[in-house]
């Protein structure tokens, strides 16, 4: 796959990137993107971050020395290029395979990933970290923390930056990467040169020589100074926030100039305390597709390079889709449904609702917290609030989920998209906890549909509950069953789908048809196992459970949720309540993080699809323990 490539089929690592010419670099950058699209169009992946920061990945590489010099990318998304040109180029073409390199930046991957993450926003802090441990161990090489424009609207960059603007360190840079166009007049020539002038040793040293002339002078005239600097320096650039904040703010700078990008690094090692380097770039830069649209090309399935075209095989719809179209339905009947997601709107399915109901649906950014004390606040007067998230980023809000919504009992509705195994984004991405850390919250409706009309039906019971609900659901496609109107199912119930003889299956969402498809199998060998719905996991069916365990001796829970503390511990927790003897098996997530791979590749290998579940039945009939 690397052979076409003039350069970089020879490219060694960092050190050969310091040695190319001009031309030479121009050529390895879109060398680079090339490698990017044509792996990504057989892969998917977070395509048009990743074309973004090509000459920025490269201009790093050539002024700072990685892995000495610790350089963090927020989140990851734009962390391809860094994957190439450090030490994975070879088998980059691995991305997010089962096996292979993940899609985000990871600490066991290699020397030069300093910090993984999957959430956005960590990345100042984490760079403070690293920065305070090496001035504690006398350690003088830089650390770099390079945020998006995304990224920086999150509470967690801001109290990062106002503790090291307090902290002041020197040899601390943040690099705010601005893909957005609504400063794009601030790129070019001129601003170029303006941000050689403040950068270089010349306007700086003289800045810090008045500075101490000035503090003999006492306090107003040095206050003066810094509101007249802060005066002209807004007139060319948005950087008095970051000023006020502590950091000397550098900006706006070409993102696609290697030339002076190096340059302003080169300057900006030299300044003192903190500096946030404000720079410009595209979004998609290189693939005219996602040039054209960067919020579709942010991250995608396999495509046609030419075309563009998202490679798809006829699949049922997603159950994204139809959360979707069910909220909006759900607000055409009540006035006072209303929506909020934190930065979620394409992938939550909410770009209907947010046409149709401009006034109804509130984007707030990448703000977990806040969504879901926002989500509070109108449920409070009277509104019924659907916090849409992914279950990932749920985990960001649960103190607010605990402290302001459930203990004061307020009806605000939780669509949890994502939830379980999410495939090729790998462990920072599985939605794997959330039956876990919601069933142990008091006043919380827990329940996980087990196909499209029950997702509808949850929806619909949850915004009428008056109840702080949730409602979780996988990634990707569901069964196909055909939708209905919407029907109120009664809080706590569960359905019995089959009836067995020894064996009975609680399962809870996902794996539900699973376990029907096991039955049908082991029904043709004379083998007939009970098989249960069991769509609440909080509250549970206790009515239903205690009757099963007068006719069943072997109890077997299925879920896309860690076994720990998750579904089947709560009806290992009733049985043991009740002082009910059963034998009963969980089967779910093990302890321990999954890694990516194929979605229902990896829900095969933990066995919870319907060949995991036959599996676990016959061992279970004839052995008295698992031996997987």
């Amino acid at each position: 796959m690397l052979k076409k490539y003039r350069l970089l089929s020879e490219y060694k690592g960092p050190e050969d990137i310091k040695r190319f010419g001009e031309e030479e670099l121009k050529e390895l950058a879109q060398e680079v993107r090339d490698y990017i699209i044509e792996v990504t169009s057989q892969n998917g992946g977070h395509v048009g971050p990743g074309l973004g920061v090509v000459e920025l990945t490269i201009a790093l590489l050539r002024v700072f020395d990685p892995p000495e010099d610790t350089i963090i990318w927020d989140i990851g998304h734009q962390g391809y290029p860094w994957k190439i040109l450090t030490d994975r180029k070879e088998v980059f073409h691995t991305l997010r395979q089962y096996g292979g390199i993940a899609g985000f930046l990871r600490r066991e991957e290699s020397p030069y990933d300093a910090f993984g993450a999957g959430h956005s926003s960590t990345s100042i802090s984490a760079a403070l970290g690293f920065r305070i441990a090496k001035d504690l161990k006398g350690d003088e090489s830089f650390v770099v923390a390079v945020i998006g424009d995304g990224a920086m609207t999150a509470g967690m960059a801001f109290e990062a930056l106002n503790n090291a603007g307090h902290i002041r360190p020197d040899r601390f840079i943040v690099i705010l990467n601005d893909n957005e166009m609504s400063i794009s007049p601030n790129v070019g020539a001129i601003s170029t040169y303006l941000n050689k002038i403040i950068s270089g040793h010349f306007v700086q040293e003289s800045r810090q020589r008045i500075k101490g002339l000035l503090k003999h002078l006492g306090e107003t005239p040095l206050r003066f100074m810094k509101l007249t600097e802060e005066f002209l320096k807004g007139l060319i650039s948005p950087g008095v926030l970051f000023e006020e904040l502590g950091f000397n703010y550098i900006g706006v700078v070409d993102g696609h100039n290697i030339s002076a990008l190096e340059k302003t690094l080169h300057n900006v090692k030299e300044i003192k305390g903190p500096v946030l380097l404000h720079v410009v770039t595209k979004k998609g830069k290189g693939y005219p597709h996602a040039e054209e649209d960067p919020v579709k090309w942010h991250g995608v399935a396999p495509y046609k390079v030419e075309s563009g075209e998202i490679i798809k095989k006829p699949s049922p719809p997603t159950w994204t889709s139809i959360f979707g179209k069910a909220v909006v339905e759900l607000a055409e009947m009540d006035e006072r449904v209303v929506v909020i997601t934190p930065a979620m709107r394409e992938g939550s399915g909410l770009v209907e609702f947010s046409k149709k109901f401009p006034s109804r649906f509130f984007d707030v950014g990448i703000a977990e917290q806040h969504a879901a004390t926002f989500a509070a606040g109108l449920a409070c007067e009277g509104m019924k609030p659907i916090a849409a998230y992914y279950s990932t980023f749920l985990q960001r809000a649960y103190d607010q989920v605990i402290h302001d919504i459930a203990l004061q009992r307020l009806p605000v509705t939780f669509a949890i998209d994502r939830g379980g195994l999410v495939g090729d984004d790998g462990p920072t991405h599985h939605g794997v906890f959330d039956l876990s850390y919601l069933r142990c919250v008091p006043n919380m409706v827990v329940a996980a549909p087990k196909d499209e009309q029950e997702l509808r039906n949850l929806l619909y019971t949850a915004v009428n509950s008056s109840l702080p609900f949730a409602v979780r659901y996988p990634r990707g496609c569901a069964y196909g069953v055909p939708v209905e109107d919407f029907e109120s199912i009664e809080i706590g119930s569960w359905e019995e789908l089959l009836e067995g003889e020894e064996v009975v299956v609680l399962a809870t969402g996902y794996p539900v048809y699973q376990a029907l498809k096991a039955a049908e199998k082991l029904y043709k060998e004379g083998i007939r196992i009970g098989v249960v719905n069991a769509r609440f996991v909080k509250p549970m069916d206790e009515s239903l459970l205690e009757k099963l365990a007068r006719k069943y001796e072997l109890f077997i829970t299925v879920e896309d949720n860690t076994v720990v503390g998750g579904f089947g511990a709560g009806v290992l927790e009733f049985l043991s309540r009740k002082g009910i003897l059963k034998r009963v098996v969980n089967l779910g997530v093990p302890d321990k993080f999954i890694e990516h791979g194929n979605q229902n590749l990896l829900r095969k290998i933990i066995g919870i699809d319907s060949d995991g579940i036959e599996r676990a039945v016959r061992d279970l009939l004839t052995k008295k323990t698992l031996e997987y």
